[in-house]
């Protein structure tokens, strides 16, 4: 088992200092470019490109061409070794998952999890960050009583959190949290940009806020 106690690898490190994972999803990929530099202009610093987005493989290589070294590009709904293999040669640098069960990664890979002992599980076996799905219907108070008896837990709320929540979840403990459509909205499939940006701008100043 890996201590939890050690320091977070670079690439978790990065997504919990920044707060905020942006979850990119759509029908295609074609339109995560343009969002991307909008919600990296605004200070988001992780991105999870979703592998049910047609081209999404694409999407991430030329994420990690476009953007800074500061900004972490990884790979969502991944459901098996073959799709985390297919990520991570695409240039993934952090693996996210509604499930848990893949074997062994060679980039940091976050598992879903849901019930205490499916997080506790996913905690022994030494993943540095565990995704908390679906967390909407549960809210942060099931977070906050959660790490009651696992403090040492990194959890990472994940659907249905909006942009009101942000505070709360940090505030309950998340190391971080997962946003979708809360936060991109329509904005990968012709939506305004400029509405993107306001949102993304309100979300990093959640982050801020909570942790003042």
């Amino acid at each position: 088992m890996t201590d939890q106690r050690a320091p977070l690898d670079p690439v978790s490190a990065t997504i919990a200092a920044g707060g905020i994972v942006a979850v990119l999803r759509a029908p295609t990929a074609d339109g995560f470019a343009a969002v991307a530099d909008v919600l990296v202009a605004a200070g988001v610093t992780a991105l999870e490109v979703t592998l049910t987005s047609r081209g999404a493989l694409e999407a991430i290589s030329g994420l990690r061409r476009q953007l800074s070294d500061g900004v972490v590009i990884g790979a969502g709904t991944v459901l098996t070794d073959d799709d985390a293999k297919a990520a991570v040669e695409a240039g993934a640098t952090f693996l996210v998952s509604p499930v848990s069960g893949l074997g062994p990664q060679p980039v940091p890979f976050y598992p879903g999890a849901f019930s205490p002992t499916e997080v506790f599980a996913a905690h022994r076996a030494g993943h540095p960050l565990i995704k908390l799905f679906p967390a909407g219907g549960l809210g942060p108070g099931y977070l906050k009583d959660l790490r009651g008896p696992l403090p040492d837990v990194k959890i990472m709320p994940t659907g249905g959190i909006g942009l009101e929540d942000i505070a709360k979840w940090l505030t309950a403990g998340a190391v971080a949290v997962g946003l979708g459509g809360p936060l991109v909205g329509d904005a990968a499939t012709g939506g305004s940009l400029t509405a993107l940006a306001a949102r993304a701008r309100r979300a990093v100043d959640a982050v801020a806020f909570a942790r003042s």
